[in-house]
């Protein structure tokens, strides 16, 4: 029989060698009760309990600057359109859900999907939807610093379960950060044609 203790190892090790960001990306698709409420009490609450409302802005405004620089050199190819789509859709979602922690909204167990950008926006549309979007989250924290919630509220994310506003603002610098590593550059594909022509 497994101890509960050998079944964090794994997932610690998981954490210190790929990474917060990945480490809980890996807990998120893994799920698993007393792991997961361990791994996002120390790569989530704890490091972003440990920081201000301000200083969290700050964080989300440096990491908005490099996704930037990382969609910048993306070549328009359909994996990157999806990885820019599937960033902003989750930080659509977790806007909602630090809208609840401001009072500013009931909760509501909704999917990310409703929040999924047109699939006919091209590259540069993204980039763009990419920088305002983060600009509304960095505002959001901005908010919170000025009516902060009680320390202990939480607000439910579907597979995290109850996060802080904090921890939610944490989670959206890391899950952003991790899904645009995926982002490439390169020959696009129109680029590739183009070239193919000319000889």
């Amino acid at each position: 029989m497994t101890s509960p203790r050998s079944k964090l190892l794994p997932t610690i090790l998981t954490v210190a060698g790929v990474g917060v960001a990945a480490g809980a990306a890996y807990l998120a698709r893994q799920r698993k009760g007393d792991v997961k409420d361990f791994v996002v009490a120390r790569v989530l609450e704890a490091p972003a309990g440990r920081s201000s409302y301000t200083e969290l802005a700050h964080s989300l405004e440096r990491a908005g600057d490099h996704l930037a620089g990382r969609a910048a050199r993306a070549t328009d190819t359909a994996a990157n359109r999806e990885v820019l789509a599937h960033i902003v859709t989750i930080e659509r979602w977790g806007q909602n859900r630090l809208r609840v922690a401001l009072g500013e909204r009931p909760y509501v167990r909704d999917e990310s999907g409703a929040y999924r950008p047109p699939s006919i926006l091209t590259l540069d549309d993204l980039r763009v939807l990419l920088s305002s979007t983060r600009a509304a989250t960095v505002e959001l924290a901005r908010q919170l610093h000025r009516r902060p919630p009680q320390e202990d509220l939480t607000v439910d994310h579907n597979a995290l379960g109850p996060l802080t506003a904090k921890a939610w603002l944490r989670y959206l610098t890391q899950h952003a950060d991790l899904e645009s590593r995926r982002l490439r550059g390169g020959v696009s594909a129109a680029a590739s044609e183009a070239e193919h022509v000319a000889r």
